[in-house]
């Protein structure tokens, strides 16, 4: 009995020190566990939604109260700089009212055209308004709004140039065109074939093409007289404009691939547009005409 009252001090301390460590055991399971507080650095949305629920880009722009448009700026009367040196043109009066019905400001991102679409999808901004004609290739890259507008595309020639009317003219001469435009793709993939050989060289604005033109460093360019009534206007180029359309063009409002909902959002502030007299009050404006019927 003495041997075995020694040895019970000790079996009560092994069994306290057991439960103990069993506890602290338990404790750091269910600290692992436990899910990453709302306040984590790592949520950047400040967001009360469920987690792994996240804003879709409509409802990013609307909380920002900004919609970010990309844009050439050098395209009059589309887009441009004004005296006041602020983006104006059919373009940028598209925007402004399409995000005034989505509750938000248009933020203009000037740039190269053929920038525009690396831009969109690199996220610098959340769509283009910039006359980006809806083609199939482009819907493989990008999606589109319905279109806005319908241009015809004619050639373009020194006032003293007899010699070019038509497409067939072409074979032999130096052609110029915007760079990255549909018009481009145009001549590579669709006249150059048909016709013959003739150079191509492209640019990054309209304004510099029409001065090569003016000065015979080209032979010829494409474009819609929409486009160009302004500029020749304003820098009394000696051009004009020959034979019948060569094609007619629709640009719609380009937004990233699977973003539906902004997408609709876009196609209703151009519907409504239509519906309520907005979209003939502006194309008045810039065109001095109405639009035509559809």
């Amino acid at each position: 009995m003495l041997h075995q009252s020694k040895k019970t001090p000790f079996l009560v301390l092994s069994a306290v020190l057991l439960l103990v460590l069993a506890l602290a055991g338990c404790g750091s399971k269910s600290n692992d566990s436990q899910e990453p507080s709302n306040a984590s650095p790592n949520n950047q949305s400040g967001s009360t939604a469920p987690a792994g629920e996240t804003k879709n880009l409509l409802d990013q722009i609307k909380a920002s109260g900004v919609m970010k448009v990309g844009l050439m700026g050098t395209y009059a009367p589309y887009n441009f700089l004004n005296d006041k040196k602020e983006i104006d043109g059919f373009d940028a009066d598209i925007a402004k009212d399409v995000a005034k019905r989505l509750g938000v400001k248009a933020e203009f991102a000037a740039q190269e055209f053929s920038g525009l679409i690396p831009s969109l999808q690199a996220s610098k901004i959340d769509a283009i308004i910039s006359q980006v004609t809806i083609t199939d290739e482009r819907k493989k890259q990008i999606d589109f709004t319905q279109p806005y507008i319908t241009n015809e595309v004619k050639i373009i020639v020194r006032q003293a140039n007899d010699d070019i009317t038509k497409l067939e003219d072409f074979k032999g001469k130096n052609i110029g065109v915007g760079l990255g435009t549909n018009d481009e793709t145009y001549l590579r993939n669709e006249v150059l074939p048909k016709v013959g050989k003739f150079t191509i060289k492209t640019y990054d604005d309209v304004i510099t093409s029409l001065q090569d033109l003016n000065a015979g460093r080209i032979d010829a360019t494409i474009n819609n007289l929409y486009a160009l009534k302004p500029i020749v206007d304003k820098n009394g180029f000696k051009i004009k404009a020959v034979g019948t359309a060569i094609k007619s063009d629709q640009a719609g409002i380009a937004v990233r691939k699977n973003n539906p909902e902004f997408l609709a959002a876009l196609d209703k502030a151009l519907a409504d547009m239509q519906a309520d007299g907005t979209y003939n009050a502006i194309f008045k404006k810039w065109f001095g005409e109405e639009p035509p019927a559809k």
